[in-house]
């Protein structure tokens, strides 16, 4: 069995305790300039399947997409505000990572540091998961404006993931 197989037989209590109260607060004492004022639990969703059942599909702020794609934004000074489909079939080497806000020598030797894309194909084969979405999703984390971010990139990813791809569940993957 992979490690990532390994992972995934977490105990769920454990997983639960990953969003924990004041988490906002802490993130805004480590970022002061991360503008987040969610102060309430986030409860996990509850999976309505069994995950060897479930279609996932992986929602990354890391900037990968393939190569043969039109190149992010990277030097607007209030971000890029559209996202990247990733066949969930790609390789390594149908990928790149446009992105200047973080160093990427490591993800540029195994693109899976930053967008797990082989692990979860290996999972699916195993029957860990039930499937993978045609598509992932990709896009530059850093904005100045994240309200406009929240109603387009946002907006527009979640109605992918849930219309588009039906996706059963979402791993999200931060840069």
């Amino acid at each position: 069995m992979t490690e990532a197989a390994e992972s995934l037989k977490q105990d769920p209590r454990e997983i639960g305790q990953q969003l924990r109260p004041g988490l906002w607060q802490t993130i805004n004492q480590r970022y002061p300039s991360s503008m987040i004022t969610k102060a309430d639990y986030v409860p996990l969703a509850r999976l309505m399947k069994p995950l060897n059942e479930a279609r996932l599909t992986l929602v990354s702020s890391c900037g990968v997409h393939m190569k043969s794609d039109r190149p992010m934004d990277v030097c607007h000074p209030f971000g890029e505000f559209t996202f990247r489909r990733v066949p969930s079939g790609a390789k390594h080497s149908d990928l790149i990572i446009h992105q200047l806000k973080y160093p990427h020598d490591d993800a540029d030797l195994d693109i899976n540091v930053i967008f797990p894309i082989e692990r979860l194909q290996e999972l699916a084969a195993e029957g860990m998961i039930g499937g993978l979405t045609r598509n992932f999703f990709s896009f530059i984390g850093y904005n100045m404006d994240p309200e406009r971010f929240e109603q387009t990139v946002a907006a527009d990813i979640a109605c992918a993931v849930c219309e588009d791809e039906q996706a059963d569940v979402a791993l999200l993957v931060p840069a």
